[in-house]
């Protein structure tokens, strides 16, 4: 049946961070997540103290090593093969680690944003990654730390006294506090990327959730936008979703293999 739903063409994708465990990035919910009990920053206490700043960017900075070091996966090079075949409408993706624009995909909506950038939030100058990166490596010139564990979205697991030991560093433009550019837990998508996101769910020919358990309302409000609309839902995700209830067609399966499966299902570009 998935085969017949994106032979139709006008698939849009819906991804999440089960299409990234493959390349070694752990999800906090699917199976890596259950694994661990680790607690997400959260937008509030990143700009309302100096020590969870101070706590964020000490570990990322180690963690960040582990995001650019992935890879895309076989799950990620189907889904650019499927846009390369024209069956795809758009991509629309939970994840921060650029791994659909690493496999080659086009036109990716980075729904929450992206660890390959950082935004000043008092002038929103946006900069590379790279960039602070190299900062911060020179204001910690001998600061050293042992990483326990890596957590999702580059967040290295370091004791206390390693973090108390980081120096951060601000804006060099004017001096405001730096953050990732990505959508912490509780603060907003930008309504303009998500009225976006709606105008491709409308126009979709199935709705292709990939690797999802759609917990979150940023990613199940367009599962329940497509099935108002009558555009029929797919799911390919290891363990159940929030979002089953209205998918025609539900699978509990690697999302390497499986996506490699389907592109074998259909009839080859001509």
């Amino acid at each position: 049946m998935l085969v017949g739903l994106i032979a139709r063409g006008g698939a849009l994708i819906l991804s999440g961070a089960g299409l990234s465990t493959e390349s070694g990035i752990p999800d906090y919910r699917g199976a890596t997540g259950r694994k661990r009990r680790a607690e997400p920053m959260t937008y509030q206490t990143f700009v309302g103290s100096t020590a969870a700043r101070r706590r964020y960017w000490a570990r990322s900075h180690l963690g960040w090593r582990h995001i650019t070091r992935a890879t895309p996966n076989a799950g990620h090079r189907a889904v650019t093969e499927l846009q390369r075949r024209g069956l795809i409408a758009g991509i629309i993706t939970q994840n921060v680690d650029g791994l659909h624009h690493a496999a080659g995909a086009q036109n990716v909506i980075e729904l929450h944003g992206g660890l390959d950038r950082v935004a000043c939030l008092s002038c929103g100058e946006r900069t590379p990654r790279r960039l602070l990166e190299q900062r911060l490596h020179a204001a910690n010139p001998d600061w050293h730390a042992c990483v326990g564990a890596i957590n999702p979205d580059g967040d290295a697991v370091l004791a206390d006294d390693q973090i108390e030991a980081f120096t951060i560093v601000d804006c060099q433009s004017c001096g405001g506090l730096l953050k990732p550019d990505v959508i912490f837990f509780g603060e907003n998508v930008p309504r303009p990327r998500v009225e976006e996101c709606y105008a491709l769910t409308e126009r979709a020919g199935t709705l292709l959730v990939l690797g999802s358990s759609l917990t979150v309302m940023s990613g199940y409000r367009f599962v329940r936008h497509a099935a108002q609309h009558g555009i029929p839902v797919a799911i390919v995700n290891q363990g159940p979703t929030r979002g089953d209830e209205h998918a025609r067609f539900t699978l509990d399966a690697p999302l390497g293999s499986t996506l490699t499966e389907l592109l074998q299902g259909l009839a080859p570009n001509r």
